[in-house]
């Protein structure tokens, strides 16, 4: 079944015990039964894996600390459970942290279903733009170009359809194993992918492959901002482009060329002191007032125009982004 065997999940992800801390619980009873060297195993283990349940986490819930959250109570459970039971770590690994994710997914949507908008953009994960600075973690969770276009889309779909959507179509996992997750038969969870897949393909933008292209454009959107230039402006813009500005309280969402253009005078601030990044794996920019960041610009680019751009400026949400590797 697509490399995860049916007796990969043993315990389905439950398990029973303390919480402990990470690090601590049992060992790998088939490494030294309770002993230094079979929990060393199971960590090093768990540590080849984390990157990829980042990824599917960072993918399911769009937000880098939670995602972060999530991998840990894997490894939680892991160290709790009779890892020697488990045929294929792996892959009970990416279920354990597709059950952490949805019950997550299913809180957060009961806590906030009346707050979010079309202005929310989920967390960005931002590197620079001029090295290959990033961390094996990091380059998990920008592989196949997760653009924040694709990112938003997610988060207007239900719990479920997400996980089924995130599992098989980017991680193929097979609908028999998400099944169970999700409490619904193969079949059941096939058409909850389905769903999501219409909507993804019906909402989110391809964005422009090549790197230098997609800077040549932005280059060009900045500098038709920075001299408030409304024609040249329109003339990098899709006819249809959307602009989506999350500034925590009152923001933006606007389409239109003419109408983006329009807020010239509202770029220009981010013109003046903003360098190039790559964010989410594609060419943005990061603008700062000298101290601190206080904007993200994350453009889609498709046939050499701009046809999303996505702004976070909520200041509380910066300042709990991890921005190091901009330095």
């Amino acid at each position: 079944m697509d490399g995860h065997d049916t007796n990969a999940h043993g315990t389905d992800g439950h398990e029973t015990g303390g919480h402990g801390t990470g690090g601590q619980g049992t060992g790998w009873p088939g490494a030294g039964g309770h002993g230094a060297g079979g929990h060393d195993w199971l960590a090093d283990r768990f540590e080849a894996d984390r990157g990829q349940l980042r990824a599917v986490a960072y993918r399911m819930l769009g937000s880098v600390s939670e995602a972060e959250d999530a991998v840990q109570e894997a490894w939680l459970r892991l160290s709790r459970s009779d890892a020697g039971r488990i045929d294929n770590l792996s892959a009970w690994l990416t279920t354990v942290v597709g059950r952490v994710c949805l019950d997550l997914l299913r809180s957060r949507k009961a806590r906030r279903e009346d707050t979010l908008d079309d202005t929310f953009v989920p967390d960005p994960v931002v590197t620079s733009a001029a090295s290959d600075t990033a961390d094996p973690e990091q380059q998990a969770l920008m592989a196949d170009s997760v653009g924040l276009a694709l990112l938003v889309v997610l988060e207007h779909l239900t719990p479920a359809e997400r996980l089924a959507f995130v599992l098989h179509d980017m991680f193929a996992v097979p609908f028999e194993e998400i099944a169970p997750i999700v409490g619904k038969s193969p079949a059941a969870t096939r058409q909850l992918a389905s769903r999501a897949r219409r909507r993804v393909q019906g909402s989110a933008p391809a964005q422009e492959p090549d790197a230098g292209r997609q800077r040549a454009v932005v280059d060009a959107f900045m500098a038709a901002s920075q001299a408030g230039d409304f024609d040249a402006l329109v003339a990098v813009l899709d006819p249809d482009v959307l602009l989506r500005a999350d500034v925590g309280v009152g923001g933006r969402l606007v389409r239109g060329a003419a109408a983006v253009a329009s807020q010239a005078l509202f770029f220009r601030q981010f013109a003046h002191q903003s360098r190039p990044a790559l964010i989410n794996g594609a060419y943005g920019m990061v603008s700062s007032d000298g101290e601190k960041v206080v904007s993200l610009l994350s453009f889609t680019v498709a046939d050499d125009r701009v046809v999303e751009l996505n702004i976070l400026a909520d200041r509380a949400r910066l300042a709990q982004l991890d921005l190091t590797l901009l330095d």
